[in-house]
């Protein structure tokens, strides 16, 4: 069955290997049927400072508005980013701060500890690579960035389920290794999982 997806590079260096990963899935997933539609944290002009949090509202750049119509219209949301310092390039959190706003992916309920997903009925992937040893990322560090996009953005505004992939060592991967990491991110992509 097709669906509509939206994949996402977080990864503010233009011709990285996450920008090569998000061309190989939306590639594949257009070759299998599916819409798809991307989006480079590179290519979007907006200030990444969320600089009132939520008491003051900051009007949101073309790219936003059009970043949020994106995820509205997505059925499945892939996140293709790098791990940096155990967490997510600064600009991408930028973009996940200014963007994932009450009354887009979550509304708060009064006078209640409970919420409104707005986004529910969504799924999502993350392709996350990293320098270091995927236990290292995962028992050392807590996987502080998968976790972070995981728990507290995607499944707190109803994203569910998010399921993971993580290419590790990036910086040691022979040629070979990096070209059984795109078929790999190909086949995601041709299922649109």
């Amino acid at each position: 069955m097709a669906r509509r997806v939206l994949v996402f590079c977080g990864n503010p260096v233009s011709g990285s290997l996450c920008e090569h990963f998000t061309h190989a899935y939306a590639d594949a997933a257009r070759g299998a049927g599916h819409e798809c539609r991307t989006m480079l944290v590179s290519e979007l002009k907006f200030d990444p400072n969320l600089r009132y949090g939520y008491h003051q509202r900051l009007e949101l750049e073309p790219d936003l508005v059009a970043a949020q119509e994106a995820i509205r219209w997505a059925e499945h949301l892939v996140f293709v980013y790098p791990t940096w310092w155990g967490s997510l390039p600064a600009l991408m959190k930028g973009f996940i701060d200014r963007t994932f706003l009450p009354e887009f992916a979550f509304r708060y309920r009064k006078d209640s500890v409970f919420w409104d997903r707005l986004l529910a009925g969504r799924s999502a992937r993350l392709i996350v690579t990293m320098d270091a040893p995927w236990w290292w990322d995962t028992i050392i560090n807590g996987a502080t960035s998968r976790h972070t996009m995981a728990a507290p953005v995607l499944k707190f505004s109803g994203v569910r389920p998010v399921r993971q992939t993580v290419f590790d060592q990036v910086r040691k991967a022979s040629p070979e290794k990096r070209e059984r990491w795109t078929q790999k991110v190909r086949r995601l992509g041709a299922a649109a999982g």
